[in-house]
């Protein structure tokens, strides 16, 4: 068997077991994270790497991928995070509590949550100074909508910082039954020269964000 299909293999049987693995037993600090846990660490690599003022999430969940930013944020004494959602999805308990996140309750890509978030990042620029901006988009995963964030979001990151786009993984190699947000990274970089696929995110083999370590450039990053 070639090594690329064992990478198949293996991707394909640790998502599809996900109530084992990913979905509902991944935690940090007693909290769910849907994300697989390499991805997890690369996040922390690039978190330190970078040093972003400011991440910006969407799609908020049970909140366990906020505190795990924020417990980063809290090891390098210095970030905040804005975690957006449509409603609390926690059922079993409140949303974490820490003083580096900022829960915003509604879709995305309103014009009232960008104002907002818009909003946010001034007042903070007038308290810290120039502010480096992450994003990490996990919300809704059809093309569409994906497409639509990276649309809006992908303005407010700064130069050699990263927009993730989460879950490209979907039809590549996990089937799904509707376009999803490869799709939509793949559109987005045809008419954006602004952002490169960061192919060194995926050294571990198994990821479930393919193609979706989206770095921007600046004048002085090729």
């Amino acid at each position: 068997m070639e090594e690329t299909d064992i990478v198949v293999a293996f991707h394909k049987l640790y998502y599809g077991n996900g109530s084992q693995t990913w979905s509902g037993n991944t935690r940090w600090m007693g909290y769910n994270v849907l994300k697989c846990p390499l991805d997890l660490w690369i996040y922390q690599e690039i978190i330190f790497e970078n040093k972003p003022d400011v991440i910006i999430e969407t799609g908020t969940g049970s909140g366990g991928g906020a505190l795990f930013l924020a417990s980063l944020c809290d090891l390098m004494d210095s970030g905040n995070i804005i975690t957006i959602d449509t409603e609390n999805t926690n059922h079993e308990k409140e949303l974490p509590k820490h003083l580096r996140i900022k829960y915003l309750t509604g879709p995305s890509v309103s014009s009232e949550i960008m104002e907002t978030v818009k909003s946010i990042l001034k007042s903070w620029t007038r308290t810290y100074g120039d502010q480096k901006v992450m994003v990490i988009l996990d919300s809704c995963h059809n093309k569409e909508h994906v497409l639509k964030e990276l649309e809006l979001y992908s303005p407010l990151v700064t130069d050699g910082q990263y927009i993730i786009v989460e879950d490209t993984n979907l039809n590549h190699p996990n089937p799904c039954d509707f376009e999803g947000p490869m799709e939509a990274v793949n559109e987005f970089l045809k008419i954006n020269s602004g952002f490169i696929i960061d192919e060194s995110k995926h050294k571990f083999y198994i990821t479930f964000n393919p193609r979706g370590y989206l770095r921007k450039l600046g004048d002085n990053n090729g």
